[in-house]
């Protein structure tokens, strides 16, 4: 291809300039291969780098490029399909639960979560950190919060921290009769422990879950889900589940 006029389209530059490398995206380069430099590309295109920033940092945002210091730009390979969150009724790590429990210690929670969990202000919980991976990626990193209240026979288990203290405070919620769960989603910004385990920039942007589990009349844990954007798209079914499907599917050669 050569260079392209752009100077007459209606719409921004580099959005113009998006729709372009999309179809050169399909037409000339495969999954995983890494796009010529930024001085080139433009060259190419015949816009300013600032343009062309402007429009790759579009395609990452859209899940089409993947775009990390070090190894440059490459194309992304298709959105991938991944249950998030379970049935209304069903407790983190019960049966057909994909998330893998990695750690846990005790910490005073965010404010938010300590309203929630009606906590004292400096009061410490139990926190859960689980990671999500589908086809060899990381797609999602979770805090889960569990008050003390909720899991009190937790001081019998021998383990202070690691996967082996998760699994023992998951255990004991499963004790209690789980009366229902709401959820809401927002957008955010990675922070820079997401972005580490998520394999993105911090301030990356994400997809954040945040989910109550309703036991004896009063919120046992919340659970803070931190999803991909690049990767993931929710939708909401009729039984209130929240699921991650694949992308349109996208060819390159």
């Amino acid at each position: 291809m050569g260079t392209t006029q752009l100077e007459t389209a209606p719409e921004p530059k580099y959005w113009h300039l998006k729709t372009v490398l999309s179809e050169a995206l399909d037409s000339e380069f495969a999954v995983g291969e890494i796009l010529p430099n930024e001085r080139d590309l433009a060259a190419r295109f015949g816009v300013a780098r600032a343009t062309l920033r402007q429009a790759l940092e579009q395609l990452e945002l859209e899940g089409r490029l993947h775009r990390r210091r070090g190894v440059g730009t490459t194309v992304a390979p298709p959105r991938m399909g991944v249950a998030v969150g379970s049935a209304q009724g069903t407790w983190p790590g019960e049966v057909g639960d994909a998330w893998q429990p990695a750690d846990c210690a005790p910490a005073v929670p965010p404010a938010e979560v300590a309203r929630m969990l009606e906590t004292g202000p400096d009061e410490q919980v139990h926190v859960v950190r689980r990671t999500r991976v589908s086809h060899g990626q990381p797609v999602a990193a979770e805090l889960l919060y569990v008050s003390t209240s909720s899991v009190p026979e937790l001081s019998a288990i021998d383990a202070p921290s690691g996967p082996s203290r998760a699994r023992g405070v998951l255990r004991e919620l499963h004790r209690l009769g789980l009366e229902g769960q709401d959820r809401a989603v927002e957008l955010g910004s990675a922070r820079a422990d997401d972005a580490k385990a998520l394999d993105r920039l911090p301030g990356a942007p994400v997809l954040v879950v945040t989910t109550r589990f309703l036991a004896e009349g009063r919120t046992a844990a919340v659970s803070v889900a931190t999803y991909r954007a690049d990767t993931c798209r929710l939708t909401f079914g009729d039984a209130g589940g929240v699921e991650i499907h694949h992308g349109p599917e996208r060819r390159a050669s």
